[in-house]
Order: C-alpha cells, then structure tokens, then sequence
C-alpha cells in the first residue's frame, strides 16, 4: 500500500488573503471554500482521479487565532515559467509578497520571499526558454 501527496496545509490568520495570492502567484483557482478554510489547486479532480492516479497536490489554508512565531520548518520553491527570476520577483511584489532575510548567502542563486502573512517561500531559477541565438558565421 502506498500513500499520496495530496494536499499542503498552510495556517494563516486570513485563508481568503492567502487564498488569493497564491492562486495569482500559481495560476491556481479555488477548489473549497468554507468557513475559515480554502483549498486551491490548478484543477478539480473527479474521485476517481483522487484515488487512481497521481494528482497535483493543492494548497489548503485553515485558519488558526496564533500567529507565526519562528521560520518555517517547510517552505515552497516556485520557478517562474514565462519571466525572467528578476521579473517574477517584482511581480510577486506587487500581489503583495516581500524580499526576506533568511540569513542565506547573498550569492545564492534563488530570492527568499516571504507571502503577505510572512511565510517564507523561495523564487528559484526560470524555467522559461532562454532565445536562442545563432552564432555569425
């Protein structure tokens, strides 16, 4: 018997916010809604896609009174598919994340962010093609 990853719980003060940037940040759409709670994803699986094959796992967002005291023990990596890293940086600024300080070298290759109740996520390397240029002859 085996197991699947199916869905990431975050705890926040407002799952709607929360909700909201990450479906802009993932090009995702809500799934539930109910009362101090959101589940996103990038589809709606019928129960038989639950239970036959592996899904991408969605995003849930629960509600909790306490706030987040120390860094995350987990964290999400995103990778821009259609910007440049610098690009998406700057868009995920204007939905509302900001840069974080995770104490990391400054030469790394990925940007530590943190979403609008200040979980740390990281913006990774793009996956968008790069152009490809012919060298002269």
């Amino acid at each position: 018997m085996t197991s699947r990853f199916t869905e990431l719980v975050v705890d926040c003060h407002d799952p709607q916010r929360l909700a909201a940037f990450w479906c802009e940040v993932l090009d995702f759409t809500v799934l539930d809604r109910s009362e101090g709670k959101v589940e996103i994803g990038s589809w709606e699986p019928t129960a038989e896609e639950v239970r036959t094959s592996q899904m991408p796992p969605t995003l849930v967002f629960i509600q909790v009174p306490e706030a987040r005291i120390v860094k995350n023990r987990l964290h999400l990596d995103v990778s821009p598919i259609d910007n440049s890293t610098e690009e998406e940086v700057a868009r995920l600024i204007s939905l509302g994340a900001t840069r974080a300080d995770a104490g990391h070298d400054p030469a790394r290759s990925w940007v530590v962010m943190a979403d609008p109740e200040g979980n740390e996520f990281d913006v990774l390397r793009t996956l968008a093609p790069t152009p490809h240029v012919t060298p002269p002859a």
